[in-house]
């Protein structure tokens, strides 16, 4: 009997073991989370609930009016089930593309709408995240951060597929938002440019140009973020370092004077006047003593 019990002991260990090393596919996906992140093991992927997503506020986001008022224009339409697009925010990093998505969500979470992030690598399984939340109540963003393509990637065709192309119609509930500091999703050659001609007095693109804007423009919105001007930069400065309870310079004093010397030199040394490089030096500031 001690033999026995001790083999159906290593049995159960053995067991839970290789349970642990299958992902948890088979599973339904906790509906109850308002984000998830797509995880891949292999050719199966799964919805990992995020039950502490980012709390970025849209206040948080300044210098931003006119890129906010587009895009939550765009998403309070979809949540009422009218018309919306898809939507592509570029330009220069740090400048707050991806906290905008976040910021939008955690602003309208409340009505329904959730979030899903996958990784550039996983855009192969995108047929298998639509047919997950086709018939399902809530509205989805599907979030890719930093996305950026070479021609012979398969995620490549996979998104522009899910876009627009794919025999099988894109779920009504599920929109994509991507950010990327390419335009066009794709690196861009001068020798490229050598393509073009004229035709009734006409430019045309050549076939590689044609193709890579082929991609974006699957895309309904484009929203552009441009560099911040050395105003906005500091203004985003000091906001920081009201949240993070920073040492507020004396009125009257040196000091306003000295913090804003120290911000310019970090993001010279940085080189980017963007929200994020401010955002960094206010926490290095706020934790000085």
């Amino acid at each position: 009997m001690g033999a026995k019990k001790r083999l159906l002991e290593r049995a159960e260990t053995l067991m839970e073991r290789l349970g642990s090393l299958l992902p948890p596919g088979t599973e339904p996906p906790d509906w109850t989370a308002h984000a998830f992140r797509w995880r891949r093991r292999g050719d199966r992927g799964w919805l990992q609930a995020v039950h502490g997503p980012h709390r970025i506020a849209l206040d948080d986001l300044l210098c931003l009016d006119r890129q906010k008022s587009e895009i939550e224009r765009n998403t309070a339409a979809f949540l009422a089930g009218r018309g919306a697009n898809n939507i592509l925010l570029w330009g220069s990093r740090g400048t707050g593309k991806s906290s905008l998505v976040k910021a939008i969500f955690n602003g309208m979470r409340d009505r329904g709408l959730r979030l899903i992030e996958v990784d550039k690598d996983d855009l192969v399984q995108l047929p298998e995240i639509l047919e997950l939340i086709r018939d399902r109540p809530e509205r989805f963003i599907l979030f890719c951060d930093d996305l950026s393509f070479e021609a012979s990637e398969s995620g490549y065709k996979a998104l522009k597929a899910a876009l627009d192309g794919s025999i099988t119609a894109t779920p009504e509930n599920l929109l994509i938002y991507a950010t990327s500091n390419r335009r066009h999703l794709l690196p861009e050659f001068q020798s490229e440019n050598r393509e073009a001609r004229f035709v009734d007095g006409e430019l045309h693109h050549g076939e590689s140009v044609e193709e890579k804007i082929s991609l974006s423009d699957r895309f309904g919105l484009w929203v552009a973020f441009h560099p911040f001007s050395q105003a906005q930069y500091l203004a985003l400065v000091h906001h920081w370092l009201a949240r993070l309870g920073g040492r507020p310079p004396t009125a009257g004093s040196a000091e306003p004077e000295a913090l804003e010397r120290a911000a310019l030199q970090w993001a010279l040394r940085r080189g980017s006047r963007s929200g994020r490089t401010a955002w960094q030096f206010a926490r290095d500031w706020s934790g000085r003593d």
